[in-house]
């Protein structure tokens, strides 16, 4: 099978993840819905943040009692192909999501937020294997986002006290924050106290607002607030033309047309629309090594390079960072890793100019 075959096989799967039916959640599972008032239903919590407080080596140390919190969403971290949704008790499967990208994604945010990081019963791979994917995987992934709409309620109901927030989520965790948003956030009281929101790594739409989204905005200025940001990273191997005739397919299924269907992308150097290229040398630093267990090593300036093209966001980075893309150029595992620097220093800007409004 070719590099390209492979990558176009992962495209699916991104794709579909937002492809899924709203069918209702398997009855059976039901029954071990997570109770987040118990503290070890979350990977991270202000009280307990475990592998959220790590800081690359050489960085300042997590803060402190800050003004904004932030509601993070792990992606997929389960890799046993014989179960359709996580066992929470599943120890190594939780210090895997801990190690994996706890510490290197919703760390992020540990200089500027209180992290909230739940526990759910994610959807494995083989949601994705089984043949009849939108009604039996589709019920994996809405499983799924059962725990996180009621872990995101309860955290507002108990945690919240009308603090300014931010939600991230990457992969499946951007599915499941794709979600959220519209049933929460858009046009909802909520959406005043959203400073912004992440969906990375998966194929948001610009026809998705106005359309999935009727108040909710795309994020165009690197100061702007109360709106989405997205983007899904790539080589300059990767076979454009091929992933686009994959990317949208969830959007072409929902609403019946194809107009809008164009990959969202801002450039998460600049963070300007108007900006859509950054050289290496702009770079404020990414994280070197593969997902793993350990400390965070130190990052690396100056070392990725980065455009928005059709849609995708096309990354150049360093052969130091030692970061190996999936057949056919995607830089999935990396999609935050690469810009650490980058997006703990832009969420201060978006912060500071949210309080002072």
């Amino acid at each position: 099978m070719s590099k390209n075959t492979n990558f176009i096989l992962l495209t699916m799967l991104i794709s579909l993840i937002t492809l899924v039916s709203c069918s209702s959640v398997n009855k059976d599972r039901d029954k071990a819905s997570p109770d987040y008032s118990d503290p070890s239903y979350w990977a991270a919590l202000p009280t307990m943040p475990g592998k959220s407080n790590l800081v690359p080596v050489g960085s300042p140390p997590a803060i402190v009692n800050s003004e904004v919190d932030v509601f993070y969403i792990h992606p997929t971290t389960l890799k046993d192909w014989s179960q359709a949704n996580q066992d929470l008790s599943d120890k190594k499967v939780n210090n895997w999501t801990d190690a994996s990208v706890i510490a290197r994604q919703a760390s992020v945010f540990n200089q500027c937020c209180e992290i909230y990081a739940p526990r759910y019963r994610q959807a494995g791979f083989t949601a994705i294997k089984d043949p009849d994917y939108l009604r039996n995987g589709g019920k994996a992934y809405r499983l799924a986002y059962s725990d996180v709409l009621k872990a995101f309620d309860y955290y507002i109901k108990n945690k919240n006290k009308s603090r300014p927030f931010i939600i991230a989520g990457h992969s499946q965790g951007a599915l499941m924050t794709y979600w959220l948003l519209k049933d929460r956030i858009d046009n909802s009281p909520l959406q005043k106290q959203l400073v912004t929101a992440y969906i990375i790594g998966i194929d948001l739409m610009q026809g998705d607002f106005g359309r999935t989204y009727q108040s909710l905005k795309l994020c165009t200025t690197p100061k702007q607030t109360g709106c989405v940001l997205a983007w899904n990273s790539v080589t300059k191997d990767l076979n454009i033309d091929q992933y686009e005739t994959m990317v949208g397919k969830r959007y072409e299924y929902q609403y019946k047309t194809n107009k809008g269907r164009e990959s969202v992308c801002i450039n998460p150097i600049t963070f300007d629309v108007n900006q859509p290229e950054a050289q290496a040398s702009a770079s404020k630093g990414a994280v070197p090594g593969e997902p793993g267990f350990g400390k965070l090593k130190a990052l690396k300036s100056g070392s990725v390079a980065a455009k928005c093209h059709r849609g995708l966001l096309i990354v150049e980075a360093d052969p130091t960072l030692e970061l190996t893309p999936l057949p056919g150029g995607s830089m999935h595992y990396h999609d935050i890793g690469l810009f650490y620097g980058d997006i703990s220093a832009n969420i201060a800007l978006r912060i500071e100019e949210f309080l002072m409004r």
